[in-house]
């Protein structure tokens, strides 16, 4: 094998991601799908002929973790019959750990007759032959949420099977927007097929994969040492899903973090399940998120590469939501992994607390309409809604950022909603005294209120309203989520998750998201950020009193002879 200079090394590094990106971009501008061209509810990989990671763009990065497992499954199956031009598809909650929903379209790329890699992309199909259109709020096993589909060849040698593109039709709402989602992923695979071969065509297939095993190497040391300068020890948290969907009763996670020299151990013992409702999560799809939770505590510069992770160990009982096995229903898989994420975050910040940051909003808050009037036309809207990140070790969280599942996810634009749906966005603002009080202060939620201009149905999925986003160090937790519907006829109703149901035309539903908890005391934070925190709308003069100590004058300014006196 020819041997890639540090230079080179480099560029392949760059041009990888670059190619991803070029993925990414062509996926969003085919797609048909707000959910995808607006929303971004999607995720791109480039990939070396064994499945190993080598190129990735923004999307929604809990994707990330887990689009190899589909691409070695793929390998598995088919082994020896794969071939140039081919196209597979699969959305097994089993298998790739998401709900149906995301079918994930796997390509291999061939350079002069040799297999050099895989590019793969997953997106959000609006539509996948549920029980109800758009995403299932209540559903109880995974025969009720659609079509599932194990690894399958829908373009064999660049030629289209005709049965399995029909049965996809048939199995849809939304037929056009399916198709067409389909196509796009596809185009993002030829996309990227084609821009490897400008690479391949220059440096040649050895000289490539040497770069690519250095750039593993580098991967792997650099977790290595980044484990190894954190302290030993084992860490525990816990804390609680409002319900599963279906019933009642708080569901619970539990997370223990142990890190012995260069190694990291996590084990989630203790957490309930499975869960009769659609919380249930697969295992590949929590191996992913704690994937990203580890990246985003430890060594976060470098991209994520085949050799990452390699230090990560954890276990997951047989007994747990976050393994489910079939029948368990899977819809609302991520509801349960941003709480783990912020369980995860909550232990590496006790065992390096220059890095400690406090818990986030933590669910992707999602509302939901829809229409299945053939007179008036099908229509699905459905978008995650953003909230607060809990204050850091060293600056205030984020308001109003979609929550760490979700990475690049973002709302639809009310000027898109409005012109392609009968549904008015009457406000979108940040929502004031939701992040939590600190020295550092949490991230704010968001307020956004929808108006039904025609009779259609309304779906929502709102959580973590029993363990809000909590602070640390003397931090205050955030303010839960909260959720008003309006009737025509003045009736008003407060509820967190709503199964499909009809909302007549003049129905309002106005959305709370909380906000992230604050870090540090509280009579800690300056004057000076408390004065600016009221007249940007983050707090109120009411709430810097009672939760800081300090008083705003009419005019804007702190009175500091009534305020408390500022703490170290």
């Amino acid at each position: 094998m020819s041997k890639a200079d540090p230079i080179t090394t480099e560029v392949v590094r760059n041009f990888v991601i670059s190619c991803a990106q070029d993925m990414n971009a062509s996926l969003w501008r085919s797609a048909h799908s707000s959910v995808i061209y607006e929303g971004k509810d999607s995720a791109v990989a480039l990939m070396d002929e064994h499945g190993n990671m080598l190129g990735q763009s923004t999307g929604v990065p809990l994707f990330i973790g887990a689009i190899d497992a589909c691409v070695r499954i793929v390998k598995e199956y088919y082994r020896d019959d794969i071939n140039e031009g081919d196209i597979f598809i699969m959305n097994d909650s089993y298998m790739q750990g998401t709900h149906l929903h995301d079918v994930t379209a796997v390509g291999p790329i061939f350079h002069q007759d040799e297999l050099v890699g895989f590019g793969a992309a997953r997106a959000h199909w609006g539509d996948i032959g549920a029980m109800d259109p758009g995403s299932v709020m209540g559903s109880t096993n995974i025969y009720q949420e659609g079509i599932r589909l194990g690894p399958t060849r829908i373009i064999t040698r660049g030629k289209e099977i005709r049965e399995w593109f029909d049965h996809l039709r048939l199995n849809t709402r939304l037929e056009d927007a399916t198709i067409g989602d389909l196509s796009a992923q596809i185009a993002a695979i030829r996309t990227g097929e084609r821009r490897l071969a400008q690479l391949l065509n220059r440096i040649g297939t050895s000289v490539y994969r040497n770069a690519c095993q250095n750039i593993f190497k580098q991967s792997r040391q650099m977790d290595r040492e980044a484990i190894a300068a954190i302290p030993d020890g084992t860490w525990s948290r816990q804390g609680y899903l409002d319900d599963d969907g279906v019933g009642t009763d708080p569901v619970k996670v539990c997370l223990t973090l142990t890190i012995s020299g260069e190694q990291l151990k996590v084990d989630l013992t203790g957490t309930s399940g499975p869960v009769p409702g659609s919380i249930n999560c697969g295992i590949k799809q929590t191996e992913s998120l704690l994937r990203l939770a580890y990246k985003t505590m430890i060594n976060p510069e470098r991209a994520i590469t085949g050799g990452s992770f390699e230090t990560m160990e954890f276990h997951v009982p047989d007994n747990c939501m976050f393994n489910a096995t079939e029948p368990a229903a899977c819809e609302w898989y991520f509801t349960g992994l941003g709480l783990l994420a912020d369980l995860f975050i909550s232990c590496i910040s006790e065992a390096v607390p220059e890095r400690s940051t406090a818990a986030h909003y933590g669910d992707s808050m999602v509302a939901g309409f829809f229409s299945v009037d053939p007179e008036r036309g099908q229509w699905i809207a459905i978008e995650a809604t953003a909230g607060g990140w809990g204050g850091r070790a060293d600056s205030d969280g984020e308001s109003a950022l979609i929550n760490l599942v979700n990475g690049g996810f973002r709302n639809i634009p009310a000027e898109v909603y409005e012109t392609k749906f009968p549904v008015r966005v009457e406000e979108f603002a940040i929502r004031t005294d939701s992040g939590g009080a600190g020295k550092y202060r949490g991230g704010c939620g968001v307020i956004r209120r929808y108006k039904m201009l025609e009779d259609c149905h309304g779906a929502l999925w709102f959580e973590r309203s029993k363990t809000p986003a909590w602070g640390l160090n003397g931090g205050e937790n955030g303010t839960g989520p909260f959720i008003e519907i309006t009737h025509p006829d003045g009736q008003v109703e407060n509820i967190f998750k709503m199964r499909a149901r009809v909302c007549l035309a003049g129905t309002i539903i106005e959305t709370m998201t909380g906000g992230g908890g604050g870090n540090g005391n509280p009579k800690a934070r300056t004057f000076e950020n408390i004065s600016c925190d009221v007249a940007r709308g983050f707090v109120s003069r009411e709430a810097a009193r009672i939760h800081y100590g300090v008083v705003i004058s009419n005019t804007g300014e702190v009175d500091k002879t009534a305020s408390e006196p500022r703490v170290k």
